[in-house]
């Protein structure tokens, strides 16, 4: 079983999402956390599970909602194993996030 493997940003993304998650409820920050685990392995064995957004970045970079959570995982397929490069809220400026992709 493989999995996709988090950029450093990622990482600060996934530990700050976490960090705010539990100031008000720890138990939904770690169901956050597992579900961007289950997510990883999910994308690490079926990388096209993701949608392309051609109008905000390339077309190996994928986009997967974390059920349950609004956030969004963005990762690349033009790596082995997928690389998640950001883990950015639903509502934030896609464009602005992505800018430095």
């Amino acid at each position: 079983m493989s999995r996709a493997v988090l950029a450093p940003i990622a990482e600060r993304d996934l530990l700050q999402i976490v960090r705010w998650i539990a100031q008000d409820n720890p138990a939904v920050a770690m169901a956050f956390r597992d579900a961007l685990n289950d997510i990883a392995t999910s994308i690490g064995n079926h990388p096209e599970i993701g949608v392309v957004k051609s109008c905000l970045a390339s077309p190996s970079t994928r986009f997967l909602t974390i059920k349950g959570f609004p956030y969004v995982v963005v990762y690349t397929t033009d790596k082995t194993p997928p690389l998640i490069v950001r883990v950015i809220h639903g509502a934030r400026d896609f464009p602005e996030v992505l800018r430095d992709l």
